[in-house]
């Protein structure tokens, strides 16, 4: 048996703090047990807002912990700003950083990515979710490029979403802070008022509350508090079926490296309209044809994101071709166990 250990924030499972990255780290430890590794998980607080005295000091602890020769593999919320306690340890511990999002896509301090660099140079191998991040990653700080490698997410099967004639349900799944873009796509929806549709933002509320309440207070002002509903974080069942009550995806991100939501959505069978950033074209693939399932938009844009909304609501024509592509673009999709055997391979590699 091959063991790893894995350095996680803490709260991965909290199903009121939900996000890609904690799916992503649950999904890759769940697999790994599966296929034989024996994965020793390290949870560690105070990393969400950035680290202080105690929590580096709680992360040399653990590494401390851990015997020499040892494959570690750690988030790169906790890695990225951790050369100080990190770095040292590496002639004795192979370390593998699994980078979500860089931090140069990240509001952070100026000594962020002299961190960042420090620790993915001294690392045995960089694992990212997207082509586009191991990109950003090699130009920001040109690492070898066969130590940087691509897990892409995989996604759990569903079933199909039946849809409705009108195209009128849309829905957003995303925590709700700047970075995701609800004040742009609420800006979409002002300008689509006359149209028929409701939208459903599921997520986090927690996470930038100053946000929230300009949101809403924009909401009532705009006349829309019947049509824009915000109820928080969903999970399992819950989540299901909000998915199975929409028509659309919408995702109006400032930044993301790939988008699970969007893949969550064509699992479903469900077209997607979203910010053209980031790895969201690697995740919006295409049907077998080449046709789009959806369509990208540029960022920033609420008056292009508005006009797609509208065309997809006036035209069921185009409802009918997105759909198609979905279905399509569901059949390619692949499960978290492909994800774990890449992310396995690298670790072995790291090991030798």
């Amino acid at each position: 048996m091959t063991a790893v250990h894995v350095v996680v924030p803490d709260g991965i499972d909290d199903p009121t703090r939900p996000s890609g990255g904690n799916t992503y780290d649950r999904q890759v430890c769940r697999e790994l047990s599966s296929i034989g590794w024996s994965v020793h998980e390290h949870a560690l607080s105070g990393f969400w807002a950035g680290p202080d005295a105690a929590s580096l000091a709680a992360l040399a602890r653990v590494m401390q912990g851990i015997p020499d020769g040892a494959v570690v593999l750690l988030d790169g919320l906790i890695a990225s700003t951790a050369p100080d306690v990190l770095v040292p340890e590496t002639p004795r511990l192979r370390l593998v950083v699994l980078v979500h999002m860089p931090l140069g896509h990240r509001p952070v301090d100026d000594g962020a990515l002299p961190r960042e660099r420090a620790v993915l140079s001294a690392g045995a191998a960089v694992v990212t979710t997207s082509a586009w991040t191991r990109r950003r990653l090699l130009e920001l700080y040109s690492l070898p490029a066969d130590r940087v490698h691509v897990a892409e997410p995989g996604v759990e099967p569903a079933e199909l979403a039946p849809g409705s004639d009108s195209g009128g349900g849309l829905l957003c799944v995303a925590a709700v802070r700047h970075d995701k873009g609800h004040d742009l796509l609420l800006g979409a929806l002002e300008m689509i008022s006359e149209e028929s549709w409701h939208c459903v933002c599921v997520g986090s509320l927690d996470r930038d509350q100053a946000f929230v309440e300009e949101l809403r207070a924009r909401v009532l002002e705009a006349g829309l508090e019947q049509r824009v509903d915000f109820p928080g974080p969903r999970t399992g069942a819950e989540l299901d079926r909000s998915y199975a009550a929409a028509d659309l995806m919408v995702l109006a991100s400032r930044a993301e490296t790939y988008g699970m939501v969007v893949t969550e959505a064509l699992v479903r069978g469900l077209p997607v309209i979203a910010a053209d950033v980031g790895g969201v074209s690697e995740a919006l693939g295409s049907g077998a044809d080449g046709s789009l399932p959806g369509v990208l938009v540029p960022p920033e844009d609420p008056v292009a994101l508005a006009a797609v909304l509208r065309a997809w609501l006036r035209d069921a024509e185009l409802r009918r071709r997105w759909r198609q592509a979905a279905r399509e673009r569901r059949e390619s999709l692949f499960g978290w166990s492909r994800t774990a055997s890449v992310v396995a391979d690298v670790l072995a590699g790291a090991s030798r």
